[in-house]
């Protein structure tokens, strides 16, 4: 199985040119952030071919732009926003959690964008691992954590999931920015279920594409 997490800037650098990255890279689960416009998200999953759940409607309530794709044969079975505590009103932040069923075993696919602010950021890798502590079965997290390996937020999700750059990934793995890559600040994270086979960062035409660089991580499943 191949997981990708992209941040992509609401398309604002083209659809078309996220979608050529996206089909190259060919995943079985993108997890998504800063998706933009309910059309242009429909429309982008038309392009790549995949299946995509996405926040729900909610007229009184500024958007979460987390979404989550599936290519065949996986198919959603259910979807549910986690609007994160304490976030700004008009930024507001959360993990979109998908369980997904079409493989060996169903498996859950969360993605996720952290604030800017180091205690914002730490109480939504608070939430996010009292989630991941109520499902069973192989969990996937990917996403824009807006903070370094070595900041609290990263340190504690990574302390209940595996980073897959950490075990699978050579050298530093930056993917910000996508013209000059300084920090990692995008990660994939896995349950114990599977193995980590493989991680990397960047495609060709990444970096024209957003100002983050897609995480590619291939895993191999326990029941496969």
């Amino acid at each position: 199985m191949r997981v990708v997490t992209y941040n992509v800037r609401g398309f604002r650098d083209g659809r078309g040119r996220v979608a050529a990255v996206v089909y190259e890279l060919a995943p079985d689960v993108l997890l998504l952030q800063e998706t933009g416009s309910r059309r242009d998200l429909r429309r982008f999953a038309n392009e790549v071919g995949m299946r995509v759940a996405r926040d729900p409607w909610s007229p009184l309530r500024r958007r979460v732009k987390n979404a989550v794709l599936l290519a065949e044969p996986w198919r959603f079975s259910s979807i549910e926003l986690h609007r994160f505590p304490g976030s700004p009103r008009w930024y507001p932040r959360g993990a979109l959690v998908a369980r997904a069923t079409g493989g060996p075993d169903p498996i859950w696919a969360i993605s996720i964008h952290f604030g800017l602010g180091g205690a914002e950021r730490a109480g939504q890798a608070a939430s996010l691992t009292d989630i991941v502590a109520t499902l069973d079965g192989l969990v996937i997290v990917g996403g824009d954590l807006n903070a370094t390996p070595d900041m609290r937020a990263t340190v504690r999700i990574a302390a209940a999931l595996r980073d897959a750059w950490s075990h699978a990934g050579e050298g530093d793995g930056p993917t910000f920015p996508a013209i000059a890559p300084a920090a990692r600040i995008d990660y994939v994270f896995v349950g114990d279920a599977g193995t980590i086979v493989r991680a990397a960062v960047g495609a060709e035409g990444a970096s024209k594409a957003s100002d983050h660089l897609p995480v590619i991580v291939d895993l191999r499943l326990s029941s496969g």
